[in-house]
């Protein structure tokens, strides 16, 4: 998994792969602020031939929740005692993550101290992830960082500062799913963007680069990467790690129509698995109106499974495993357990997990 996100990370530093992605995404990706982007989440399935990169996320949701799940893990027995005694450190971890916001400040001001975060997302009470929200907000107190959560709707922008009743706010930590910031409620976020009045993050330029899905449909073409230039090694390790990825259009809406069922189709911009659509499912209803979106088909690679024991019944759980990453450096790894089409987090005895790396073994 680290060995795609290094490929991928050395990817988009090529001026060739920034301008064609750009290109494709909304005018306001384009700029670039400086600030790289906080708790980038990179999802995989695990297969008999490795890992298959599904998705990037920019705005990856859980890792505090996770951080808490792994500190409360217990061996069992003797012999699982290893698994479990290098997890990792809640404060060294915690320490790492607000360090991360304030390097996130000093790429966009430097020399400016990280005084206030907002925590922003749409009816933030209302999210099933608002207990993280809490969290966050107890983890930058307790960094003498003052944290609020709000609604984007409740900024201002008064002479150059943004500002949330009358008090100036150095960074928002970006949750909403309107990534280029387009909706009406947003205008005054995107108006301190553009004007840099306030450190975003994650922003609609890291968007751009790394998680709108229609990117994938380079990252997994061997052509299209030599063409931008990309060495062969790093090729190799991305068309084998990244499921074969297309635009859908009328082009070639016959061709995908016809191999439906080795396909899975996402929305370029979708989120938490909104509007994606297992082949095998399709009516040609639906399949009209993905061919009215803009809308990519991948590669279905079916998830791995994982048996627990729930009141004493044993069941499979399908999962994928979360990266999170800050600069393509690994800081924390989560699963997300489910059944159905796709996770749902809402199954019984399923949701977040945490992940643990075995031991080494010398031979």
């Amino acid at each position: 998994m680290t060995a795609i996100i290094d490929a991928i990370e050395s990817v988009v530093s090529l001026e060739s792969y920034r301008d064609q992605v750009l290109g494709w995404a909304p005018e306001i990706a384009s700029r670039n602020p400086g600030a790289h982007g906080v708790f980038f989440g990179y999802d995989f399935h695990l297969t008999n031939d490795g890992p298959r990169l599904i998705e990037i996320n920019t705005n990856a949701g859980g890792a505090l929740l996770l951080l808490h799940v792994a500190s409360a893990q217990q061996a069992c027995c003797h012999e699982v005692e290893n698994f479990v005694t290098g997890r990792v450190n809640t404060s060294d971890l915690e320490r790492t993550f607000v360090d991360m916001f304030r390097n996130e400040l000093q790429a966009q001001s430097p020399g400016k101290q990280l005084r206030r975060v907002a925590v922003v997302d749409e009816n933030p009470t209302e999210q099933y992830l608002s207990p993280e929200f809490t969290l966050f907000q107890q983890m930058f107190e307790r960094h003498d960082v003052d944290a609020i959560v709000a609604g984007p709707d409740v900024f201002t922008l008064e002479n150059g500062q943004l500002e949330v009743d009358g008090q100036a706010v150095d960074l928002v930590y970006n949750r909403l799913t309107d990534f280029y910031l387009q909706s009406s409620v947003c205008a005054v976020l995107n108006r301190a963007y553009r004007d840099g009045a306030a450190v975003i993050t994650p922003s609609p330029h890291t968007h751009g680069l790394y998680a709108n899905k229609r990117n994938l449909t380079v990252l997994c073409d061997a052509d299209r990467l030599r063409e931008l230039g990309v060495d062969s090694e790093t090729i190799a390790t991305l068309v084998h790690g990244v499921p074969g990825t297309e635009l859908v259009s009328a082009a070639n809406s016959d061709a995908l129509w016809s191999k439906r069922k080795q396909l899975f189709f996402k929305p370029n911009w979708g989120f938490g698995s909104r509007g994606t659509y297992k082949g095998s499912k399709l009516t040609r209803k639906t399949w009209e109106s993905i061919l009215g979106a803009n809308y990519i088909a991948q590669e279905l690679v079916p998830p791995s499974e994982r048996l627990i024991i729930r009141d004493g019944n044993e069941q499979c759980l399908k999962l994928d495993v979360r990266c999170y990453t800050y600069k393509g450096v690994l800081q924390l790894l989560g699963a997300r357990m489910y059944r159905g089409q796709t996770t749902n987090f809402r199954t019984d005895g399923g949701g977040l997990a945490a992940v643990f790396m075995a031991p080494e073994i010398s031979a």
